[in-house]
């Protein structure tokens, strides 16, 4: 966000000088608010690119058997498609953010629409698994820079004031991707083939290109912005074996590679941040860490998107594994938690604005946690209404907890930290994405692994001897609606002030944040 964030008018000091702009860089022609105002035709085609992304990442599960038949390889095989995808996007993020600086947003945004696009066609077109991946990876490099360059596109014209507004656009993806991606998959692959996942990209992908070059504000690039070699090597290389340990947890736990990946990904990160804490021209301004409402998105926020990652990947194994309900059946049902996201997303933002972050945060997390709960008591003879509202409620709460997370991570921000603190928010959110599958997998391995504990669990919640098989994922459950409580303690620690400046704009509040005080 540049001078505008602070609100119209304010971009201009006494001498008419514009201020320094969002990428922290020298004011580039286009960037004042009164040139290029709030937009939501453009915060709705930014998040129609990420939900083509977020889409991607997931929906080829349903089309694992029949690319292996194509193909003549083992299923399991098929899975490097979508860990090299997931890897990818994950591992290109932390330099997209210096290609917006040094290029220019629009330049860039535009850039990975086509990349996108035109990779999405290479995967259909592929002939073998080496050529699927290879696609993957070149579609995955485009996803990288729509994340966290698009976002950076909305924010930087948006005032303050309109901020729960933008994120209320762009938040759609990430809460609907993960749940309509078995359904689209399952349809297209049953009914079409698996080539279609990809080929509906086309007509979506030219779209979004002309739109881009038609509502993207041209911004200048900043030629002389030097890359930090050092943290985009030791930044990439811990994020890209974070994912790819993420993904061996989450499919073959039992070998040593899981935790000699997760641990090499964590010494990398650990390296990256102590060489950023002394570089003159470091990858990410490590400082943003300090503002409280962005830090408490990537604590609590973490855990909370972590934990709501992991429930769509349970569910429908429930539904099929303990229920013994087809996929189809087990989808429909799991579109109750889409129905619940889409149902209470026109309150989202005048829930914010009554009540505040503080208080919007702490309730999501409890009641989310409490439907987390609610579903270790659920067996086949539960009326399938029940279960139906249920997901309802949890796909609601999910949705107002995501919003209130998506908003006040940048109430605080100033205008030169935007482009590290985005950066670092979409590199997070894919590692919580990620770590969400493993740990609910590994849950499930735990609770399978120890039939003693999972028997007890399954008395102590009153399972029948019909269906003792379900205690594992009662365990589960139970664990991540526990794991969801760590973010509640966060958010009950935010000043009860946080991001007012956002949540209810006007007067600023009696108490300040500590940011805003004179030094």
């Amino acid at each position: 966000m540049s001078g505008e964030v602070n609100g119209p008018g304010r971009d201009m000091p006494e001498g008419g000088a514009p201020k320094e702009n969002a990428l922290g860089g020298a004011p580039a022609g286009g960037q004042a608010t009164a040139a290029h105002p709030w937009n939501p035709r453009l915060a709705l085609l930014v998040a129609a690119t990420f939900f083509m992304e977020f889409l991607d990442g997931t929906v080829l599960t349903t089309a694992i058997p029949s690319i292996a038949d194509d193909f003549n390889v083992a299923a399991a095989g098929v899975n490097i498609t979508m860990t090299a995808y997931l890897m990818t996007v994950a591992m290109g993020i932390p330099l997209s953010g210096w290609l917006a600086e040094r290029l220019g947003a629009r330049r860039i945004f535009c850039l990975a629409i086509a990349l996108f696009t035109v990779a999405s066609l290479l995967c259909a077109a592929s002939q073998d698994l080496t050529m699927l991946t290879l696609s993957r990876i070149l579609q995955g490099a485009g996803g990288a820079m729509m994340v966290p360059v698009g976002t950076l596109v909305v924010l930087r014209g948006t005032p303050k004031a309109e901020l729960l507004r933008a994120t209320a656009y762009l938040v759609w993806p990430g809460l609907l991707a993960p749940v309509l991606a078995p359904l689209v998959g399952g349809a297209l692959t049953t009914y079409l083939s698996w080539h279609w996942i990809f080929l509906v990209n086309l007509p979506l992908g030219a779209a979004a290109f002309l739109a881009a070059l038609r509502l993207v504000p041209p911004v200048t690039g900043d030629r002389t912005r030097r890359l930090d070699w050092l943290g985009l090597v030791l930044t990439t290389a811990g994020v890209g074996a974070l994912v790819v340990g993420l993904e061996l947890a989450s499919a073959h736990p039992e070998g040593p590679w899981t935790l000699l990946s997760v641990g090499a990904g964590a010494v990398a990160l650990a390296a990256a941040a102590l060489w950023m804490r002394r570089a003159a021209n470091p990858l990410f301004d490590l400082t943003v860490f300090s503002t409280r409402t962005f830090r408490a998105t990537n604590t609590g926020g973490f855990i909370y998107r972590l934990t709501i990652s992991a429930v769509p990947f349970l569910l429908p194994l429930m539904f099929q594994e303990g229920f013994g309900w087809s996929p189809l059946h087990a989808g429909i049902m799991v579109a109750a938690v889409f129905i619940g996201n889409i149902g209470i997303k026109p309150a989202t933002t005048p829930l914010i604005r009554r009540f505040g972050f503080k208080s919007v945060l702490v309730f999501a997390s409890l009641a989310s946690a409490s439907t987390f709960a609610l579903c270790t008591l659920l067996n086949p003879g539960t009326p399938e209404p029940l279960i139906f509202v249920l997901l309802v409620c949890s796909g609601a709460f999910r949705s107002i907890g995501f919003s209130a997370y998506a908003s006040v991570q940048y109430a605080d921000i100033v205008p030169g930290q935007l482009t590290s603190a985005n950066a670092l928010s979409a590199t997070l959110v894919q590692l919580a994405t990620g770590a969400g599958i493993a740990v609910g997998a590994l849950l499930l391995r735990v609770f399978d692994a120890a039939p003693v504990l999972a028997s007890g669990l399954g008395d102590v919640l009153g399972a029948g001897q019909g269906d003792g098989g379900l205690a594992a994922y009662r365990g589960a459950f139970l664990s991540i609606a526990l794991l969801m409580l760590l973010s509640t303690a966060d958010s009950l620690m935010l000043h009860r002030h946080a991001g007012a400046e956002v949540s209810r704009p006007g007067p600023a509040p009696a108490a300040e944040p500590p940011r805003r005080r004179p030094a």
